[in-house]
């Protein structure tokens, strides 16, 4: 099996360059089905396992795609036909659930096969149909899928109150609503900066979207789209992971590109540490000197502290002296990775949605399992400070999110390396 080996013992030192963030492009990627004329030349595009899975999904419906290079993707959707989205491709990946909201504003009809579970949590998709219906469109589900179509071909604009800030309902209905007859508000709305991003490249395209990166978002709708260029934001969560992994190795990293507003919740937690956070225009950097002091960590929805960075958290803290307690407010099933860090000698204890975490003079290498694409992060971190080697199975999680992950932390002075799986011949002519 791919493993990715990790020698303990290491001190992160340098500087790395965050690449596009997955969950601003993957939303950007379906709302390029949007434009009727044009193609949209996306930068910064980040050459994930998700990233591939959507280009896919979109070129099965007829979007022309292709690499200019390697970080930059030409879409057009001029000639798209195909109002279906199969669900051999949905169900790899949740995020294809947002074609439905454009496919629906530009042609008014939609099939989208349901996504598949989530292994960290309920994700209902009862929001984003709530919305579709309240822009007058008519909603069946049944056979494993989702149909939607709009009675004269428009969607019309309307006011929407989401139950909860849903990140995908807000991006759905937002899609959906740009080409709507009308105005469309949404109140309590997601104000991830994936959201802003998202609302920035419409704009670009011809849409009039106000208010994002706030709780109520108001669209007046418009006729037509066109292709433009846009630049996908810095992963924010990319950089936070390489800015813990300074704290947890006692080391100075600089991660250019990252964006100090989109982690200001990790980044006062650092400086709580005891870690030294400094930011400019360019990117921030994380020094530590000394041991650390222990944490109280809630997750919530932005802009608090991000679900997405519990994880990796969590593997700074079991070295860190003192108990610490983390509380998981957003996914009810996210201390998954805590049976792991358990097998390396970290002292973790679950009470309902609370980790209770006392620090450990050191971690032990193992064998060790990622069960989703943050917990492998953590195991990487987890292993740059244990004793002897640590081997993180379930790659296949981790390059869901991270572009070239051990060529990154190599850069910083680790010691680490992907062990790819032999081919089935091969293992069974030496077991012969």
């Amino acid at each position: 099996m791919t493993r990715i080996v990790v020698q303990g013992g290491q001190r992160l030192s340098g500087s790395v360059r965050a690449s596009g963030a997955k969950n601003a492009v993957l939303p950007i990627l379906a709302a390029a089905l949007l434009p009727s004329r044009g193609a949209s030349v996306l930068e910064d595009v980040p050459n994930l396992s998700d990233v591939r899975h959507m280009i896919s999904l979109l070129e099965v419906m007829g979007v022309e795609a292709e690499w200019v290079d390697s970080t930059r993707l030409s879409l057009s959707a001029e000639t798209v036909e195909s109002k279906e989205a199969p669900a051999d491709l949905v169900r790899k990946m949740r995020a294809s659930f947002l074609v439905l909201g454009p496919l629906l504003s530009r042609f008014g009809y939609a099939r989208v096969a349901m996504p598949g579970g989530c292994s960290i949590g309920e994700r209902p998709i009862d929001l984003h149909i709530k919305g579709f219906e309240a822009l007058g469109a008519e909603v069946e589900i049944g056979n494993g899928f989702i149909e939607a179509r709009v009675a004269g071909g428009r969607l019309r604009g309307a006011k929407i109150y989401l139950d909860f800030a849903s990140v995908g309902a807000t991006q759905n209905i937002m899609m959906a609503a740009v080409l709507a007859d009308g105005k469309t508000v949404i109140e309590n709305a997601a104000k991830e900066p994936e959201i802003v991003d998202l609302a920035n490249y419409l704009n670009k395209m011809g849409a009039e979207v106000r208010g994002a990166g706030t709780d109520e978002i108001r669209i007046n709708g418009v006729r037509e789209l066109r292709g433009v260029e846009h630049t996908v934001i810095p992963d924010r969560i990319e950089a936070g992971t390489f800015l813990i992994g300074a704290a947890i190795t006692g080391g100075d990293v600089y991660v250019e590109g990252a964006i100090s507003n989109h982690l200001t919740p990790l980044l006062f937690k650092l400086k709580e540490s005891g870690a030294t956070v400094v930011d400019d225009v360019y990117g921030v950097r994380v020094t530590a000197n000394g041991p650390l002091r222990p944490l109280d960590v809630k997750t919530l929805v932005y802009p608090g502290f991000p679900t997405d960075l519990q994880a990796q958290m969590m593997a700074m803290l079991t070295v860190t002296p003192g108990t610490s307690f983390i509380t998981e407010t957003v996914f009810e099933n996210r201390f998954m990775h805590v049976a792991e860090l358990k097998r390396m000698g970290a002292d973790i204890r679950i009470d309902g949605r609370t980790a209770m975490i006392k620090g450990v003079p050191r971690l032990q290498g193992a064998k060790v399992t990622s069960t989703d694409l943050r917990a492998g992060a953590c195991l990487i971190l987890a292993g740059l400070v244990a004793e002897g080697d640590t081997e993180v199975y379930g790659v296949h999680h981790i390059d869901r999110g991270y572009v070239d992950i051990c060529d990154k932390f190599m850069r910083l002075g680790a010691e680490l390396k992907r062990v790819e799986a032999e081919p089935f011949s091969l293992i069974e002519k030496k077991a012969t």
